[in-house]
């Protein structure tokens, strides 16, 4: 039987929220125009090696009658999902591009990427943890054919040439930031732990738990969450993963995929999902078009926040979109 999570409570201290563009002093200004400098090496990196690896890069999409349902992932803490309606229809703005992953890795994009926008609404006592905001940026990319394996490969190579490159290449930025010391190359592979193992340690709060103890990036696999992630009916075992950061926690979240009918119409009746918001893809699994994938979203805010050592992500957002607030720009 799958169970269902509670929402873990919160239990983080209170961070300062960012200070919009206008309102910073000329040092804040010069941290501000040395984290962004960060990002820009980290998105060239990134999708350099996509790319090179064979991946062809997609444009995202904003609004969409399908989108991620964020259940029942016990991570989720979304207060509204914003729908309008265009040409007679009601479409919501994307909450990740997971279900067109899917379809296009099935189709014409057997290796794609894409810098995906994701709106969710998070609840306003998530202001001050310092790794939420409510609009951000995914990588998002996947694979047909792939296993978890070789996603873990793949992520575990980005990240180390990416870090790698940065100690190299800007230094001046990573000394402002008080990170030139601090930020190591990770070594792969990166260590590995169930679920079942970090609620036995740490408990309900197992996120938080291991988010403050590791002091290098880890890969979390095992854990109960959307109908789309892979599950093994006869072990209860999901065969999916997410890597956590020091002090921000998951930073990256995916799966190997369903992809068979039976299962993802099972999923979905017992999340108790809409079934008409999936339509396409239950239509692709019946007819045999829906393609084993794996892949992944690294979230960009999370990532540059480790790297820069921020103590809330919306300083790496130009425009800060912490929840609960709501600036001009």
């Amino acid at each position: 039987m799958r169970i269902k999570q509670t929402q873990k409570q919160e239990l983080a201290p209170l961070i300062e929220i960012p200070k919009p563009l206008h309102q910073l002093t000329d040092l804040e200004i010069q941290r501000k125009a040395c984290i962004g400098k960060i990002m820009t090496y980290t998105l060239t990196s990134l999708t350099n090696t996509f790319v090179k690896k064979g991946f062809q890069w997609l444009l995202p999409i904003a609004l969409s009658q399908s989108t991620d349902p964020l259940w029942p992932d016990p991570g989720a803490s979304i207060e509204k999902r914003i729908e309008v309606d265009i040409y007679g229809k009601p479409v919501r703005t994307t909450a990740s591009m997971i279900i067109h992953k899917l379809v296009a890795a099935s189709t014409a994009y057997p290796k794609l990427f894409i810098l995906s926008p994701n709106i969710r609404i998070e609840k306003a006592e998530r202001a001050h943890t310092g790794k939420h905001i409510y609009e951000f940026t995914q990588l998002d990319f996947e694979a047909r054919d792939a296993t978890s394996k070789d996603i873990f490969a793949l992520v575990e190579d980005a990240i180390s040439l990416l870090v790698e490159g940065l100690k190299r290449d800007m230094q001046d930025e990573l000394t402002m930031l008080c990170r030139c010391d601090s930020l190591k190359i990770p070594k792969a592979p990166f260590k590995i732990y169930d679920r079942v193992e970090l609620e036995a340690k740490y408990g309900s709060d197992w996120e938080a738990g291991i988010a403050q103890d590791i002091c290098e990036p880890v890969w979390v696999t095992n854990i109960p969450r959307e109908f789309y992630d892979f599950e093994d009916f006869k072990t209860g075992k999901w065969d999916n993963y997410d890597l956590f950061l020091p002090q921000f926690g998951e930073v990256l979240s995916g799966a190997k995929r369903e992809y068979e009918y039976k299962k993802i119409l099972t999923k979905i009746e017992c999340d108790q999902v809409k079934k008409e918001n999936y339509a396409l893809v239950l239509n692709m699994a019946k007819e045999g078009k829906l393609k084993p994938t794996a892949g992944a979203g690294i979230g960009m805010e999370r990532l540059v926040g480790w790297i820069a050592g921020v103590k809330h992500i919306a300083e790496c957002q130009p425009f800060p979109r912490v929840p609960g607030n709501v600036n001009e720009l």
